[in-house]
């Protein structure tokens, strides 16, 4: 193997690659990064248990000099390159396995590992993949994925739901104590999907879809699903099970509603938990609908003090005073998914679920359970 190629475009190609490096493994391949390496192309392959990328690079800079095919420790490989100063990148190989990295006034050798252990990786394309907006893609990730559970003893409970059905796409995120749903219109008919992602998955996707390209292509596989974006393959395995069925845990019918300036309500609660934050535990602050329209958001820890927030809703709000508490972590990491500047609470009872909702997000629901404290 023998090719010349920019450092910048080989570096940017790495830094996507390694998303899907492994990091903690027996098997010492999954730590390597696959170069192909043809007449006008490099392919980039890397996997771990989760997730695999494949990147094809066609550069007006490579030149190929001899082809090849060659594993190269990942991380070693990805700090070299990050911290060469030349403007273009040389890479050979020579018959005891050794990988030179020639540029400018840098020259490193690096042992390199046994291509022939990688195993053969099938990236599954179908013939009607779902045509989305990349930046629609980035918001379901951003809206959805930090409502998925950090506890791995309901597995199901780490990923994210995604359903299509008809020409609605929905996705469904929740721990048992909040839930996020988006529901999206897409532009045709597709086969109706049920399939759950790892939610670190999408975390990962998220930030490849940063290179703000126009589209990304949905294919699913029974076992995986792939994104195809740009010269990027990204393919994430499918977590097993039923996903809960939420669609009777969101309530139709409210009646309370108190609309907030998105940004009020979100320093209220944020000052409010100040005090009532104990030993990295939830921090539990009340909301009052006093008789007035006033809103107090309150906590109140003995061993500290108590802090007492007003918060005046835009429009009188509808229905009756009310008492309710609630994470107030939840509660921020909520308001934090909506674009719009104002939100409306929506409460069916003090004991019961709660929504949150914004106009300029349609589609957009947000629930939390609230907590009792008596």
């Amino acid at each position: 193997m023998n090719f010349t190629i920019l450092t910048e475009v080989l570096l940017n190609n790495l830094l996507i690659a390694q998303k899907a490096l492994s990091t903690r493994t027996p098997a010492p391949y999954l730590q390597g990064i696959k170069l192909e390496v043809y007449s006008k192309e490099i392919i980039m392959v890397t996997s771990n248990s989760d997730i695999s990328i494949k990147l094809s690079i066609k550069d007006e800079s490579l030149e190929v000099l001899e082809a090849g095919e060659v594993l190269i420790p990942g991380k070693f490989f990805v700090d070299i390159i990050r911290k060469l100063s030349g403007e273009k990148t040389k890479l050979t190989t020579s018959e005891n396995n050794i990988l030179r990295i020639e540029a400018g006034n840098s020259d490193v050798t690096l042992n390199l590992l046994n291509v022939e252990d990688y195993p053969e990786l099938d990236f599954v394309m179908n013939d009607t993949p779902i045509k989305l907006d990349s930046k629609v893609m980035r918001a379901i990730i951003r809206q959805t994925t930090f409502a998925t559970s950090a506890i791995e003893n309901r597995p199901i409970l780490t990923g994210v739901n995604i359903r299509v059905e008809g020409e609605k796409l929905v996705a469904i995120a929740t721990d048992s104590f909040r839930l996020s749903q988006k529901m999206i219109d897409i532009p045709k008919n597709f086969e109706n999907m049920n399939v759950v992602i790892p939610g670190k998955s999408l975390d990962e996707l998220s930030k490849i879809l940063e290179l703000n390209l126009d589209e990304i292509l949905v294919h699913l596989d029974h076992k995986s699903i792939l994104f195809e974006y740009g010269n990027v393959l990204f393919q994430s395995r499918l977590l097993d099970g039923n996903f809960p069925e939420t669609s009777r845990l969101i309530p139709v019918e409210f009646p309370i509603i108190i609309k907030f300036k998105k940004d009020d309500l979100f320093v209220a609660i944020d000052r409010a938990s100040l005090l009532s934050q104990k030993d990295g535990s939830t921090s539990i602050v009340k909301l009052h609908l006093r008789n007035d329209n006033l809103v107090e958001i309150t906590s109140n820890s003995p061993e500290i003090g108590k802090v007492t927030e007003e918060v005046y809703p835009i429009e009188k709000a509808i229905g009756i005073p009310i008492k309710i508490a609630f994470s107030s972590r939840y509660f921020m990491d909520a308001l934090k998914t909506f674009n719009s500047d104002e939100v409306y609470v929506k409460f069916t009872g003090e004991i019961r679920p709660f929504v949150i909702e914004g106009d300029d997000d349609l589609g957009l629901i947000q629930l939390i359970l609230p907590v009792r404290t008596e």
